[in-house]
């Protein structure tokens, strides 16, 4: 199953001068339930922004066209498609993290999208989630909080 895990404001926007525009410490809390165990995929510059480096307890796949490029405990692929080709080897599902150009990709193959919606507009934002086609998909659940929501849909 392929996952789309995001934290977007009213208006799409994912981030900001290369970072999160957000950093809500119950929605990081939901990411690394959500993931652990299972595959990511991400762009290199979403890899970059991690503090740490590769996530632990998961298999990091950085989709880059930079053949110089490299890691610890990453696997690189040339490109989305051959990232979605090595995730399907697992472990887990596969949930792609990021960043704007990667998602754009990714949604029309998505089975389940895991937002974070925050009830405001973030400033200064520059990258922004692609239209989400709500026809497309259920609402599987809804849990709101104070100032933002979590929300599961799944493609119909």
């Amino acid at each position: 199953m392929i996952h789309i895990i995001v934290a977007i404001d009213r208006k799409g926007a994912i981030g900001r001068g290369g970072d999160l525009v957000f950093h809500i410490r119950e929605d990081l809390r939901r990411f690394k339930a959500l993931t652990m165990g299972n595959t990511l995929i991400m762009g290199r510059r979403t890899f970059e922004s991690l503090p740490g480096g590769a996530l632990p307890g998961r298999r990091n796949i950085v989709v880059t066209r930079s053949e110089a490029f490299s890691a610890p405990d990453v696997e690189t692929a040339a490109s989305p498609e051959e990232a979605l080709a090595m995730a399907a080897e697992g472990p887990g599902d596969t949930f792609i993290i990021g960043g704007g150009q990667i998602y754009k990709h990714m949604l029309p193959l998505a089975d389940r999208l895991e937002l974070t919606v925050v009830d405001r507009e973030a400033d200064g934002a520059d990258t922004f989630f692609p239209s989400i086609d709500l026809d497309l998909y259920r609402i599987d659940s809804l849990d709101r909080r104070d100032g933002y929501s979590f929300i599961t849909l799944t493609r119909k």
